[in-house]
């Protein structure tokens, strides 16, 4: 493969006469901006809530135009003026306010600085990492979290929004750490199967967490991870056991937490809040070595499908929808 590729394919989002578009261009080298000292083939990309808004114009994801949306990548260094990376080394990039702020994993090449780059772990190939992605990361940051408040793992933990990236992954890191009760939430029953086969070991309907939260109820989990906010986080919250833990990483059912705070005072409950966009380079290399640890390739084929690059435009309109489940990725072609 040349050094600088005469052309190749990526979607732009812009916004001209202030009507939002993502549209797919043919890009150069030249195009790219200059935004860090590594040029990489981008073999993987993935669809991600954050992607599928972007795509979509329904979100404010993207923050500068013209942008490349997608929030993950991964592939081969193909030029490299940074010391620690060379030609044909395989690495990948989540978050770093990629697909936001700089350019990101909807581009056959990507520019990238030197600092977001973590090189692929023994274990996984670019596939299997980008089937992790960002949800994964997060899941994996999630559990660590719990574990490392102390969270019972005889106790029951639940993960709502189960049949999403995240809550898909958490149901299988939370088994493979030894949580013996994994609980998935979910509105949709139909894929209890699919639940089962990820380590949970019971369902329940997310028309449980329905009702307002009252400012304490029966003590029943020991920790959960969050990817919906809004009253389902507050339910979580005040059903939690004493000493226990909720790793928060989601708004999808909304942003605000109306609740008092007599869970954290009365019984010492814990509010973990997830964030994998910024996070030390320390941190991410742990969390990555642990997935390539704990999540063997069939776990992970078990959650993917992968999707050409010209049906993201498609595919981000069934994620919003919630019509997909577990995890897309994106072969660049």
């Amino acid at each position: 493969m040349p050094n600088s590729p005469e052309s190749f394919s990526a979607i732009v989002v812009d916004r001209p006469d202030g009507q939002y578009q993502a549209t797919f261009r043919e890009l150069s080298a030249a195009d790219l901006p200059d935004q860090g000292e590594v040029l990489i083939r981008v073999r993987y990309s993935s669809i991600n809530y954050k992607d599928a808004l972007a795509v979509t114009g329904k979100g404010r994801i993207a923050r500068t135009f013209p942008l490349v949306p997608g929030i993950d990548l991964a592939g081969e260094v193909v030029e490299s003026a940074a010391p620690q990376f060379k030609p044909g080394d395989s690495v990948l990039v989540t978050g770093c306010e990629i697909g936001e702020i700089h350019w990101g994993g909807y581009s056959q090449f990507a520019r990238m600085s030197s600092e977001w780059l973590v090189p692929l772990p023994a274990g996984l190939d670019a596939r299997h990492a980008m089937g992790v992605g960002t949800a994964g990361f997060t899941a994996m940051l999630a559990v660590m979290a719990l574990e490392h408040h102390g969270v019972d793992k005889q106790g029951e933990v639940v993960v709502t929004g189960a049949a999403g990236g995240v809550g898909s992954m958490a149901i299988t890191l939370l088994a493979r750490a030894g949580f013996e009760q994994v609980i998935a939430s979910s509105g949709r029953p139909e894929q209890e199967p699919y639940f089962r086969e990820l380590g949970a070991t019971g369902v329940m309907p997310r028309s449980e967490f329905a009702d307002e939260a009252k400012p304490l109820e029966s003590e029943r989990w020991s920790g959960s991870v969050d990817t919906v906010g809004g009253n389902t986080l507050a339910k979580l919250v005040v059903q939690t056991k004493s000493q226990g833990a909720v790793a928060a990483c989601g708004l999808a059912g909304g942003s605000d937490l109306d609740m008092t705070v007599f869970p954290y005072i009365l019984r010492g409950v814990s509010l973990l809040g997830i964030n994998s966009v910024y996070l030390p380079h320390s941190r991410r290399l742990r969390a990555w070595e642990r997935i390539a640890r704990d999540l063997p390739a069939e776990l992970i084929d078990n959650m993917i499908q992968v999707e050409p690059f010209a049906k993201v435009p498609e595919l981000s309109q069934q994620v919003l929808a919630g019509q997909v489940r577990g995890r897309i990725v994106v072969d660049m072609g």
